[in-house]
Order: structure tokens, then sequence, then C-alpha cells
């Protein structure tokens, strides 16, 4: 059995070797400036009630101290929410005067209101908006501000450790060492957080730099004792204890290339034991280094947009839009599969794009007045200006182009993709974290240029770009299927392999019964880790970020 420090069995529930603690919480912080005052004799005593919205009700989520005779409060108690992406979270911020010692909120007076989703807050980080009345009138005075913060150590630790005549362990050779790094569980005892490799028939090792996310290490904290072992590896798993010693984050800091700290490797027993014992070999930090590993809420709380770009499938496959059985025939609820997918995706896209005018695109079909087909058209007609006002925008120059063009093909699909590489390789030239461009496909049926298809996706691969493809009907999606590379990397044509996989594909029809909200999470899952990965590769870390 191995030495554990403070005695008993191995410590259980190691760390994942380079996991991520990622619980994603966002801080809001609330003030108010110029409040109505509702007081005669003294000013208004405001206090912040959060609500959220649950199965279209509104439940209570927290409220804040009372701000006593201010009419400009800046609350300490902040609101600690959980952030999804994928969901629109609505949230009301509502504002009372305290009259009373009363917790119904029916007993204090009412100051106005404000509510949005939490997307609009983290995409502007702070916005500061005129409260309102319970029907949306204004308030007649006060403002709210209202700030995000992300709630998530998301530094990481960089060690590079060696050895210096360790122990002697094995009879016929020298030592196999390793190390392993452990902190105080919450139950009093060590719990392994990390193991280096084994370097063999050595008793100066040198292992290889590793990184550890810092709240894995230490919980974050700086002073937090850090307990390090040193074994000799055995293949039967009786690892020898060759010594330990501890140490923490703030004290390893003061390692540097060139300016290793040396710390004494102790064996407790032979210390005991000899008398002249001086210790069993020196650990050696060559360098330590924490930096970022940036969040998606990161770089969009740093100020990165999200470029949306919707494309339309009007090939003669979807059957005349004028017949119940198309899939571009708008019911009498106003709706069809094409109007689904775009709500879904757009109404958490726009979000997070500050002046919500989004282009959207048609291909496969024939264009007045010459009648000719095209792949890449604007559906508002408008070549030079593209752009819809929000997904209402979008929606209502999807409805109004529909009897104005013929439905035709084939269904290609490369020239939209590389209509939105265009502007996403514009955007690599600033060297800022600041644009990704999303492009929302909407399609029927199989694509006619497979070839072209996959070059330009490989090509959008290396670029601020994803692809999100919604299969509407009940065609054959095998072709997209290979498009969306979760389960190998998706290749060109002459052989190219993809940077990494940009493309997600979602039919619809797995969604026909379910709530609204099942189809977005499901489309947007991937994109936050895609944005990440990018920026990373390119080594752009958020336009507005704290140092390590």
């Amino acid at each position: 059995m191995a030495y554990i420090p403070g005695g008993g069995a191995p410590a259980a529930g190691a760390a994942p070797l380079g996991s991520q603690y990622c619980v994603c919480k966002v801080e809001l912080s609330v003030s108010g400036q110029n409040l109505l005052d509702r007081d005669v004799t003294s000013k208004s005593d405001p206090f912040c009630v959060l609500f959220t919205e649950n199965n279209g009700r509104w439940m209570e989520h927290d409220r804040t101290e009372t701000a006593i005779n201010n009419l400009n409060p800046a609350f300490s108690k902040k609101f600690v929410l959980d952030y999804h992406f994928e969901e629109v979270q609505k949230l009301k911020f509502a504002l009372f005067d305290q009259d009373k010692s009363s917790a119904q909120l029916e007993e204090h007076d009412f100051l106005g209101q404000f509510s949005c989703s939490l997307g609009t807050i983290v995409s502007s980080k702070k916005i500061t908006r005129p409260l309102l009345l319970m029907n949306d009138k204004p308030a007649g005075k006060g403002l709210i501000t209202i700030a995000a913060q992300e709630l998530s150590d998301n530094r990481v630790i960089t060690l590079s450790l060696a050895g210096r005549k360790l122990d002697k362990k094995d009879l016929f050779g020298k030592s196999d060492p390793f190390l392993e790094f452990y902190k105080p569980g919450d139950d009093g005892k060590w719990m392994l957080v990390h193991r280096t490799e084994v370097i063999k028939y050595t008793l100066d090792p040198v292992w290889k730099p590793f990184a550890v996310p810092l709240v894995s290490l230490c919980d974050g904290d700086m002073e937090k004792p850090v307990q390090v072992m040193c074994y000799d590896y055995d293949n039967d798993g009786g690892h020898d204890f060759i010594g330990e010693f501890q140490t923490s984050v703030s004290q390893m800091c003061g390692a540097r290339d060139g300016v290793p700290l040396e710390f004494e490797c102790i064996n407790p027993k032979k210390q005991r034991k000899k008398k002249n014992y001086k210790n069993s070999g020196i650990i050696m930090l060559r360098s330590c280094k924490i930096n970022r590993d940036y969040s998606f809420l990161d770089y969009i709380l740093g100020g990165c947009q999200l470029m949306f770009t919707v494309g339309i499938d009007f090939t003669a496959s979807n059957g005349n839009p004028l017949d119940p059985s198309s899939l571009h025939y708008i019911n009498p609820m106003g709706t069809n599969e094409y109007l689904s997918a775009i709500w879904a995706v757009g109404q958490i896209i726009q979000d997070y794009d500050s002046d919500k005018m989004f282009p959207a695109l048609g291909f496969g079909a024939q264009l007045p007045p010459d009648w000719k087909v095209s792949h890449e058209f604007a559906i508002n007609f408008n070549p030079t200006n593209p752009f819809c006002s929000g997904v209402d925008g979008i929606a209502r120059a999807y409805s109004a182009c529909l009897p104005h063009i013929r439905f035709y093909g084939p269904t290609n699909f490369s020239p939209i993709v590389n209509h939105v590489a265009r502007f996403a390789a514009q955007a690599t030239q600033q060297q800022t974290a600041t644009q990704y461009f999303i492009l929302l496909i909407i399609t029927d049926g199989v694509i006619s240029d497979m070839e072209e298809t996959r070059h330009a996706v490989v090509q959008a691969s290396k670029l601020p770009m994803s692809i999100i493809i919604v299969g509407v009907g009940n065609a054959d999606f095998t072709a997209m299927e290979f498009l969306d590379g979760d389960s190998r990397m998706l290749r060109s044509h002459t052989g190219e392999e993809a940077a990494r996989d940009i493309v997600q594909f979602v039919p619809f029809r797995e969604f026909r019964n379910a709530a609204k909200e099942t189809l977005a999470k499901a489309v947007l899952a991937e994109l936050p880790q895609q944005v990440v990965q990018y920026f990373k590769h390119k080594n752009l870390p958020p336009t507005h970020s704290e140092p390590a």
C-alpha cells in the first residue's frame, strides 16, 4: 500500500487529470439612479427583488438589502445565477420602497421594474435602463444599472519539476520516480489532485511540465497547503515511498525560469531512525506559471459579438408554398418548420449582437425579373443591404419573399458557406476576439455540391465561424451527419483535414413534439466550446480581461 500523508488508506476521489471545474455562475450587481421619492418626510428606502421565469410564471429568486433614505442606491447584496447560453433566461428586476417590516411585496411602495434576458446583460457586461411600471409605461423617474461578472476561477497553474540525488530504491537499478500532489479535503484527509509520469532508471528525474486548474490544486486559495509525495514505481503497485514536502501556490510562485526553488524530500521514518539523516533527495521546481483558461462567458463579457446569418433552402423539393403539404407552407398559426428553426436559434443568438441586424440569404430559387437560379441571394431582395432587424425581421422578410420567387434547385451549400467565410476572414485581420460568425442553414434535402461544400467547411474551420444545419422534413440526412465531425474529423476531397469540428447538424423531426426550447439546446450545445476552441488556438484572450 502506498504511503499517504496523514496515514490511512490511499486517498479516493482523485480529480480527473486535466479536468476543469466548470460551473458557470454569474454575479449581478444592481444599482439605482434618481429613483422616485415615495416618503413624505425623508427619501425612499429602496430594495430590489429579482424574479426569474419558470414555465411562464415569475418566481422570486432573491432580494437585496434595503438602502435607507437613498434615491441612488448601490446594493451590496449580489444576485447569483446559473448561466446557460443555449436558453433564454428571462429576468425581472423590481424596485420597492420599504415601508414596513413585512416580507409581502404588496406592503411596500412600487418604484418601477425592468425585464430582460440574462444574455442581454452578459453580452453588454453592464446595462442602464429606465424603470417601467406594471403596464410597461415609464415609471416617470429612475434608472436601473445591472453589471455582470462570471463567478468562476479560470486560472491554470503550470509546473515544471525535476529531482536530484533521490534515494535508490531498486536492488539492481536506481529508482523509477514519480510525484503525487495532494490538497486538504473537506473531511480533513488529503485528496489526490495530480500524478506525474514515471521516469525510469534515474535518481535525477526531469518530469514533463504539466498544467492543473488552480481550483483543483488548492481550491483557488494560494496559501492553502499542497503536499507533494515522491515514490519509486513498482509494477505490482506497491510503490516505495521516497519522501515528501509541503508547500503552497504562493510559495511556488517564487520559482522562475533559471531561478528554481528547491525542496528537501523528507522520509519521516528515516528521519526518526537516523541521527545524521539529511534528506532523501531534492525536488527542484524549475518554473511556475499561472495563466487564465478563458471560458465562453469570459469572451462574451470581454466584448465578443456573435454575428448571425441565416441561409434558407428554396429548392423545388420543398413543394409549392401555397400547398399545405409544402415545408414552406405557413399554417394558420403563422408558422412552419423553417420559421420554428429560425426562432429557436435566433432568439438565443440575437442577445449577443449589439445592433441585432442579421443577413438572411436564400438558395436554390429562380429570381425575378430574369428568373435565373441563385444560390446566394438576399431574401429582402436588397443585395447591398441584406440585413434584417432582429429575428422578427428575418421572419417577415422570409414570409414576404415566398410569393415572389420560383422554387428550383439544385441544393448547393458552398456559395453561402463561402459568403459568410469571407466576412469571417476579414475579422481575423483585427487579431482580436471581438467577432465570431454563426451560419444557420435550414434545408430539406441532400446536398448537391458535396465536394465543394466539404472543401468550404474545411477552409471555414480555420476561421472564427460555426455552421448549424437544421434538416426539415423527412429526407435522408446521412450526408449532413457526415459534415458534422463528431465521430471523425471532416476532410475535403483533396484530403485536407478540418482544423476543428465547426458543424452541428440536427434533424427537426426529432423535436416536432418537444418544447421549443429543446431544439435550441440541441442546436447550440457545441457552440460555446467552438468559440473558445478557436480563440484559444489563435492565442487570443478576451478583449477586456483581467490579468492572472
